[in-house]
């Protein structure tokens, strides 16, 4: 395996990876292939499913934990449950559809890798489409199946948690979503792969467990969002104004806690900014 050589005070880099160039900010020719618009539906039915049978899941604890239709207030999956049927969805979904789309299935990842220059302005545009109308087609089938259950146990909507003030959720969705798209970025860097080659890691296993764990700490404030497509679909279906009041939380705290995460991997981890710098110099 390779090593970075430093000479006379530069390094010079023996790479045994290789990173993948720019994403251009318009391609044309994308617009063109097929695997584009492969990638768009294999982003909205993977979002699709997310909801559908993450929704279930919530919707069926709260049933089971109704005092009025049940006596067992430790009945159901509880939150530890809710959190495994995102984090675990979320690990599937990734590990199907990585080969096709990349696996975002959440508006936050795509913004992040956009910012990065992973992907094109129209193909994230496009999957942010997609993965909005995928979140409310999944939401729409629970309702269509258990409409009574939907409405009456909230649809799976996010709302902030009363006695938490909106900064107090902004705060939890931003960190939130940092671990997320932190998460993503590090297990998919070539570099880290190349480095710990002789280590197997499954992109898609770090990505569940990281929404595992940020649903453990944030359902009891926000209900986790860390998701925009998540939170419209839900709000959309359920259609109450608490839903809708909130709404803005769960577009702006996301959109910065990727942004944050974006520049911290590639600025500072793979110091883009001191790469930059560097050329910058050689060319003066």
């Amino acid at each position: 395996m390779g090593k970075d050589v430093e000479v006379g005070g530069h390094d010079y880099g023996a790479k045994d990876y290789q990173d993948p160039p720019p994403a251009d900010l318009f391609d044309a020719e994308e617009l063109t292939k097929w695997s584009f618009y492969r990638a768009i539906i294999a982003e909205f039915i993977a979002t699709l499913l997310f909801l559908y049978i993450t929704v279930l899941t919530v919707i069926g604890y709260k049933s089971q934990t109704d005092p009025a239709h049940s006596p067992d207030q430790c009945g159901g999956v509880g939150i530890l449950g809710i959190a495994w049927a995102f984090g675990g969805m979320i690990f599937v979904l990734v590990y199907c559809t990585a080969g096709i789309s990349g696996g975002h299935i959440n508006p936050a990842v795509t913004f992040g890798l956009f910012l990065a220059r992973k992907v094109t302005l129209p193909r994230a545009f496009m999957y942010i489409v997609a993965q909005c109308l995928g979140a409310v087609c999944g939401c729409g089938l629970v309702k269509a199946f258990q409409k009574t259950y939907y409405n009456t146990y909230g649809g799976g909507a996010n709302e902030l948690a009363d006695g938490y003030s909106k900064g107090t959720g902004l705060g939890a969705e931003i960190i939130g979503t940092f671990v997320l798209v932190y998460t993503v970025f590090s297990a998919t860097d070539p570099k880290r792969n190349a480095r710990d080659s002789h280590v197997p890691v499954l992109a898609p296993l770090p990505i569940g467990f990281a929404v595992f764990m940020v649903h453990l700490a944030t359902i009891p404030i926000t209900g986790t969002g860390i998701n925009p497509a998540r939170s419209f679909g839900a709000a959309v279906m359920y259609g109450k104004d608490k839903a809708w009041d909130d709404q803005w939380l769960f577009w702006v705290g996301p959109m910065i806690g990727a942004a944050v995460a974006a520049f911290y991997h590639q600025y500072v981890l793979r110091a883009g900014a001191v790469k930059a710098l560097g050329s910058f110099r050689s060319n003066a």
